[in-house]
């Protein structure tokens, strides 16, 4: 028996802001939804383009809140990039970069809903 990474999923308060800031970091793009018939729920998995891997956003109708409590936030994804000072002058025009750590030669930004992502470079 054989397993594989398939996808993440994270809650979101606003979809559309979410899929912009998707976009617009880091290039993901929507390859699927689901919308419950009743509108109480969207799901969006969204795609580098490259791997199979992907991120699942669901948005809840009902959820109730202003935010999602998360934490000590040490949960995080990582996505490498090809250039990384390209990609950190790009962060720090959106304003997003929450932590670097120029010691292991990496940074984090922050989603809408403070999730982190960290951005790595390519390894050689």
């Amino acid at each position: 028996m054989k397993f594989r990474f398939s996808h993440n999923n994270i809650n979101v308060i606003d979809l559309e802001k979410s899929l912009a800031f998707y976009a617009q970091a880091l290039g993901l793009t929507e390859v699927r939804r689901k919308e419950a018939s009743d509108g109480a729920y969207i799901i969006v998995f969204l795609t580098d383009g490259e791997s199979v891997h992907k991120l699942e956003l669901t948005w809840l109708r009902d959820w109730g809140k202003d935010r999602y409590e998360l934490g000590d936030n040490e949960f995080h994804l990582a996505f490498e990039t090809d250039d990384l000072e390209a990609a950190r002058t790009k962060h720090r025009e959106m304003d997003c970069i929450i932590y670097e750590n120029p010691a292991m030669g990496i940074y984090f930004i922050v989603d809408p809903d403070g999730y982190w992502l960290e951005i790595i470079p390519s390894k050689r």
